[in-house]
């Protein structure tokens, strides 16, 4: 662990509707993407709904992102809590129909910023992280993709921020 930050480290929660295929994609990524560049990140993943809690990722998301490197085989699916609000920095979602209720739920005294994990990237055009379920495995290498550009754009923003701590 890096001293390079004199505070706690950053904490992100990412969500989107179960938690099993898009916002677990996104933490396995972030988290692997902060680990290289040895940054103190705590990343995490929620579903708005109560779906899939204490399940793992679908096995498609799974495969496609080990392929890549990236193991999600431990993550378990939860949902997200008020008690977020207050417990991590960034809250972000996978499309903008999660972040407009993320918004609606948000405590007015809230410490986390809410947004869109795609927010960041160089080639984002307001376009939401598609559900790979309707796209076959294309739809689950078109999520990281995507993801895979927004986690090095957050990290480069974190360790901005980090410096100014």
């Amino acid at each position: 662990m890096t001293d390079r930050f004199p505070r706690e480290p950053f904490s992100i929660l990412i969500v989107c509707t179960g938690n099993i295929c898009r916002s677990p994609t996104a933490e396995g990524v972030l988290r692997a993407a902060a680990e290289r560049r040895g940054l103190p990140v705590r990343v995490a993943s929620a579903g708005t709904h109560d779906y899939h809690v204490g399940e793992a990722p679908d096995p498609r998301a799974v495969k496609h992102a080990s392929k890549r490197g990236y193991d999600l085989s431990a993550l378990r699916a939860s949902q997200v809590t008020l008690d977020d609000f207050s417990r991590f920095d960034y809250i972000l979602a996978m499309d903008r129909g999660h972040l407009r209720m993320l918004r609606s739920i948000a405590p007015a005294n809230a410490r986390a910023q809410v947004g869109l994990f795609l927010e960041p990237s160089a080639s984002w055009k307001g376009e939401d992280v598609p559900d790979p379920y309707y796209g076959g495995p294309e739809g689950f290498e078109r999520v990281l993709d995507m993801v895979e550009e927004a986690a090095e754009r957050w990290v480069d923003r974190i360790e901005g921020e980090g410096a100014r701590r």
